[in-house]
Formats: structure tokens, sequence, C-alpha cells
């Protein structure tokens, strides 16, 4: 089975909500009443498709599958003003980070954050009004009500953004993985080729005091990716949801560290201007295969302003100093 095969982030439902049930044009009768006045009772609400934030869940494939979600009618009220039953609703699951949007038009309705949390993704019809309401001095005995309101039907698109303190953002083979797998225990697969990483991995990576952070490895950029290349939209909007992007830059690189900083940041940009302004921080991985000279050669060519480190996974060198600088930038 290729890796990633299970992680889904992307998937179109159909939701039909529920009709409102009618209400009841009932007249009161029983055996010392024989022309009593208006006693039907409301009819229940559509059933409505709701969404709920989980923390067990990581991905959206108990979903890819299931094309249409019908929500239940509401029943019809009852004499006596009796309240027809509200239709059941139906609860979608989802990870934290999910949002929902139209799929005609793409209008976002919300985006789930929190365990728990609630959102009526598609409303159930409102129950008609039973008899007793349209009572009046001069209509003391009406026979009529309100039909139920008809339920909607639509096409929705869910799509899940991964939340993360940290963002890992580099070419393939920059180090994300290796470092991931040294500083959590998440075990992503680790190989020299590209596109090694198919889908995002998530580590807990724990600092000084009991605190930690959530690491994102995301599927490496290449050039074009704003365009849809390689991977394209399908990574870059993961990086959407990250509080801090740590850019991964290997020394081995056969351009300048600002030439590939550069070409990284703009591919960002490109997909989403927002992400200009979310908090940098820069790693030049492998260093270990540098001397002291390499290294003060390559720090001339960081670009000014963003903070960095040499790191090396491999050799742990630095690597406590990253997850101060992160813990840093995360807490500003």
């Amino acid at each position: 089975m290729p890796q990633g095969s299970n992680f889904v982030d992307y998937v179109k439902v159909c939701c039909r909500s529920g009709r409102g049930g009618a209400g009841s044009a009932h007249l009161h009768r029983d055996k010392f009443t024989a022309k009593g006045g208006p006693d039907g009772g409301d009819g229940g609400r559509g059933g409505h498709i709701i969404v709920r934030g989980n923390t067990q869940l990581w991905t959206l494939l108990h979903l890819k599958y299931r094309k249409h979600v019908i929500a239940e009618d509401g029943q019809p009220g009852g004499s006596a003003l009796k309240h027809g039953a509200n239709g059941k609703d139906e609860v979608l699951e989802v990870p934290l980070g999910t949002v929902a949007r139209r799929a005609d038009t793409g209008e976002i309705l919300f985006d789930i954050t929190e365990n728990g949390e609630t959102k009526v993704l598609t409303a159930g019809g409102r129950g008609g009004l039973g008899n007793w309401h349209f009572k009046s001095p001069t209509q003391q005995t009406p026979r009529f009500a309100q039909p139920g309101e008809a339920g909607k039907e639509e096409w929705i698109i869910l799509e899940l953004k991964v939340l993360a303190d940290v963002g890992l953002v580099g070419f393939p083979n920059a180090g994300k993985s290796t470092l991931l797998s040294v500083v959590s225990a998440a075990k992503p697969e680790v190989a020299d080729y590209p596109f090694t990483t198919l889908v995002p991995n998530l580590g807990i990576v724990a600092h000084r005091d009991n605190k930690s952070f959530v690491m994102a490895d995301i599927p490496g950029i290449i050039e074009g990716a704003s365009q849809g290349k390689g991977l394209g939209h399908r990574f870059l909007r993961h990086i959407e949801r990250n509080s801090v992007l740590l850019f991964m830059i290997p020394a081995d690189t056969n351009r300048t560290i600002a030439e590939e900083y550069g070409i990284l940041l703009n591919e960002l940009i490109a997909f989403n201007p927002e992400l200009k302004d979310k908090p940098r921080i820069l790693a030049i991985t492998k260093s270990d295969l540098l001397d002291d000279e390499l290294e003060r050669e390559m720090e001339a060519e960081v670009p000014e302003g963003i903070p960095h480190v040499f790191i090396s996974a491999v050799s742990g060198r630095h690597i406590q100093q990253l997850k101060d600088l992160i813990w840093k930038t995360i807490i500003d």
C-alpha cells in the first residue's frame, strides 16, 4: 500500500437536510365538546446536517465514500397541541482544521478549529405552525395550518488544512522528515529521493520545562507549486494553518541560500499573499558536511532579517538551539 493512501484531505458530499413536519389543523372534540376550538400542534423541525470537530481524527477518509448525507424529516403536529418530533440530525465528525465551502460558488461557510466545536452545515426545514396560531376574534375555528418548510439539498466540499504550530517548508530532500523523526516520536518515511513525503506528518516536539509544540512535515515544494505543479495546491493549503514557517535549505544545495529561500517564499506568496506575514525561521540542514570556512561563506548568503541556525539532524548539532528559536517565535 503506497504511503498516504489513507490520508484524505478533500471530500465532496451531497447534503440533504430534513423537511419540516406539517402543522395540524385539528379542532378539539371530546364527549363534552362538540364544537371545540383549534388545538392543532406545530410540526417538528427537519434534521440538520452538523459538522463536529474531533481531535481523534486526522483525515477525512471516513467520509470519502459517503457521497450522500441525508437527515430525517420532522414529524407532523398532532391534536391537543402536540408538537411533532424533530427529525434526527446527521453529525459528521471531522479533524480540526477542516474548512466547509459550497461546491458551486466556492463560498467558505466556516472552519472547525476546536475539539467538540459544532456548526450547522445544512439547516433542516422549519416545522409548520398548527391552526391554533391562526385563531382570531373574526376567525375562531381556522381549519388550516402551515405545511412544513422544505429541507435543502446542496453539494458541499470539506477540505482539511493541517493545524500545527510549525510547518516545515523546503524542496524535496531538504531533510524535513529526518528532522521530524529526530525531534519527535513521529516516524515519517525517510529516503533520498523526491517526494518521499506524500502526506503531512505531524509530530509533538518536547521542549524545556514540559512544554511542547506541534510540528508538521509537509510534502516538498517544487518551482511552480503555486500553479499546481508537483503536489502543488494539495501541499500548499496545509501551510496556511501553521503559526510559524520553518524554511529548510540543505547545505549541499546547488543554489545560494538566498536564491533557494527566495524561490520557496515566492511560491508561498503566489499561492496566498497572506503567508508573507507569517513568522519565518531558516534552518540550514546537513551542516555536518561543512567546515568552519564554508559555514562562514554560507552565513554571508543568508537573507537579512530572518532568524537562522545551522543544524544537522543526523549528528544532533544545534537541534536544541533550533527548538529554542522556534519556541521563542511561537510565543512572540
